[in-house]
């Protein structure tokens, strides 16, 4: 497959798959202004061109957590990517690790994480949620642990979901949902018979293997609701710690003084996200956020970011404002629905070489001497 930009992947997407799918991935909370801001504030951030720097030999490796990662991308956790692509989630983790980058499984996908686990080696990140029940938090633990999981990625801005109006009018939720998103997928016969025949089981993978039944995406939308909890605080959270051994990053941060709570907890880096805007409608975006948080922990935690991100230039921008390496969520999701892993491979590679080009241009000869020097 030809390489592919955000662009191109998004329209392929929603050529591609039924409006419910499309619309749950594309979409965000209330009038979606927040969303808007992440990609308009981030690309309103300038760059220094420099010439004559000798950037004859760029290089995008850099390490987290140990780990040597091809450039500073991590592919973010995609609720239901499974339904975006026949196993979606194993198509994507293949992807990553031929990129050389980690793959992070949601806790509500499709594929469990030893049918992942099963089909790369390494390079596996997993993303826990904050739910009522801690017994299938703990199952999901030690399932992670089984498959070797080294880092942890803890979402904790999801107390309650999100007003997403595009999933009510699509049919992703509210009433007659099946019925609607049945009819959608009848007028997407290539989806349906590659994702909706051959790609079955249709099940939450990790769910359904705590609950022994199967748990689908009728069950989704009221079993996350059911689930979230909205009384949580860090001190809930002890147990989080003392019972995982690798890293932990706490995602879903906006605020410094947060930054500094999840310090204090103990984490070892953090994800500066407003979860795509999906979640807080008028919400900062990252882009605005991230500066203030990198201040705040300095050279104590890893610092990583979401939302927003388009292109490796994206990527650079976030790192000049202080991130250690960027989680590309929405983009990767387009992908895998334009061309399965394919498609992520082709993406990553028009990630790699924006990147290349932007440092270059900047007069900048590795990802490590990227810093705010570099911004206009």
């Amino acid at each position: 497959m030809s390489p592919l930009n955000a662009d191109d992947a998004r329209d392929a997407a929603r050529r591609r798959l039924p409006r419910f799918l499309f619309d749950y991935v594309d979409g965000g909370a209330g009038e979606e202004t927040t969303l808007r801001a992440n990609t308009s504030d981030l690309s309103n951030i300038r760059l220094r061109q420099r010439v004559l720097r000798d950037v004859a030999d760029i290089r995008l490796e850099t390490t987290v957590f140990g780990e040597t990662l091809a450039m500073p991308v991590i592919l973010a956790p995609v609720g239901l990517a499974g339904m975006l692509a026949r196993r979606g989630e194993v198509q994507a983790a293949r992807a990553a690790r031929a990129a050389g980058v980690p793959f992070t499984l949601s806790t509500v996908s499709l594929c469990p994480i030893s049918e992942v686990a099963g089909a790369v080696s390494g390079g596996l990140w997993f993303q826990l949620y904050v739910l009522k029940d801690r017994g299938f938090m703990a199952d999901a633990l030690d399932r992670a642990k089984a498959a070797g999981v080294r880092v942890l990625v803890f979402t904790v801005d999801m107390p309650v979901p999100g007003a997403r109006r595009r999933d009510a009018r699509s049919g992703m939720s509210g009433p007659n949902g099946p019925a609607r998103r049945l009819l959608q997928a009848f007028g997407k016969p290539r989806w349906a018979i590659d994702v909706g025949l051959f790609g079955r089981p249709h099940t939450l993978g990790g769910v359904s293997a705590y609950l022994g039944r199967a748990t689908g995406l009728t069950d989704y939308i009221g079993w996350l609701g059911d689930n979230f909890d909205p009384s949580i605080s860090w001190s809930d959270l002890e147990w989080i710690r003392n019972s995982w051994d690798g890293p932990i990053i706490i995602k879903g941060v906006l605020d410094p003084e947060d930054a500094r709570e999840a310090r204090r907890f103990g984490a070892d880096g953090l994800v500066v996200s407003n979860h795509g805007g999906r979640q807080l409608e008028g919400a900062l975006s990252t882009t605005r956020a991230l500066p203030a948080i990198a201040d705040a922990v300095g050279s104590d935690m890893v610092v990583l970011a979401d939302s927003g991100v388009r292109s490796g230039l994206d990527v650079v921008r976030m790192m000049a404002l202080g991130a250690r390496a960027v989680m590309i969520g929405r983009a990767a999701a387009y992908a895998l629905a334009a061309g399965g892993e394919a498609g992520v491979s082709a993406l990553l590679e028009s990630f790699a070489r924006d990147m290349k080009a932007s440092l270059a241009l900047s007069g900048v000869r590795s990802v490590g001497d990227i810093s705010g020097d570099i911004l206009a």
